[in-house]
């Protein structure tokens, strides 16, 4: 049974990895100086290696059965996906190496929190707010404000508005982060993980994400106001309207038939949201 086995490469959910390309989008087009091989290997670090060794790690001790995020029917766990996360994760700390000793120690930490996250000794998927506040932090802030100094070609004292704009990533995370789960109520309680949508509630979930990514665009606007770049804002307000679009239709559906909170809506709303973002850091960055 070979190591990169199609079971093992599904596992890895690439295509999931690079929905997660806006926060490393942002940061790019907000550093001065950019070292483009900097950049490259930033990126090989994080959507190649990284994310995928923590989606590996996810699997392989969920052992799901129901769908999970890009994967509808996941296949059944070989014993040797664990070695390849492993070696994925190690390979990343490697390659961050190479830029910097803060920026491994950076993917060493994240690494660590990904098997705290999922593996049964500490598991922290279990714990509501904590495992909110994970993925919050983690996927967020931490990942841009990582980003934003591994590419610069020069250091850069930390400042208010990097800060700033890491919370903001984290707000737009944590805003999809509860909707992710809606789905997997049931499932997530036979193993005895209480998630932040079961302790919600499916319609509190969407109450929760809606309050977040408002907070999220109030600190966009105090971004760009400091900044003096307000147009961006802007467009940001526009360019986002399909996801306040699908997510109150979708919103609307709950509330007449709980049975909406399915995968395939949940699928929609992170692609629109994902593919929305990314079409915005986009046209920021060029």
């Amino acid at each position: 049974m070979t190591i990169f086995s199609k079971a093992n490469l599904l596992h890895l959910r690439l295509p999931f990895s690079l929905l997660l390309l806006p926060v490393y989008i942002f940061a790019l087009s907000q550093t001065q100086n950019i070292n483009a091989l900097h950049a490259v290997l930033v990126f090989i670090v994080w959507h190649l290696l990284v994310y995928p060794a923590s989606n590996a790690y996810n699997s392989y001790f969920d052992k799901d059965e129901g769908s999970i995020a890009l994967l509808k029917n996941p296949p059944k766990i070989e014993r040797n996906l664990y070695v390849l996360a492993v070696g994925l994760e190690w390979l990343g700390v490697a390659l961050a190496a190479m830029l910097s000793v803060p920026f491994a120690f950076c993917v060493l930490l994240y690494n660590a929190l990904s098997k705290a996250y999922s593996h049964p000794a500490i598991r922290l998927k279990k714990y509501p707010v904590i495992s909110f506040l994970v993925v919050f932090v983690f996927q967020g802030w931490f990942i841009y404000v990582a980003t934003y100094y591994a590419v610069g070609n020069i250091y850069t004292r930390f400042n208010t508005m990097v800060f700033l704009a890491g919370v903001v990533c984290s707000c737009l995370i944590g805003a999809s982060y509860p909707l992710t789960q809606v789905y997997q109520h049931a499932e997530d309680g036979k193993r005895g993980d209480k998630t932040l949508s079961i302790l919600l509630g499916i319609k509190g979930s969407f109450v929760f994400s809606g309050i977040i990514f408002f907070l999220g665009c109030g600190l966009m606007l105090l971004y760009w106001k400091q900044a003096q770049q307000l147009q961006n804002f802007y467009v940001f307000s526009v360019i986002t309207l399909p996801v306040l679009g699908f997510f109150s239709w979708w919103f609307l559906q709950i509330l007449k038939n709980e049975t909406a909170a399915s995968y395939s809506n949940m699928m929609r709303m992170t692609v629109i949201s994902a593919s929305v973002l990314l079409v915005y850091f986009l046209w920021l960055l060029f």
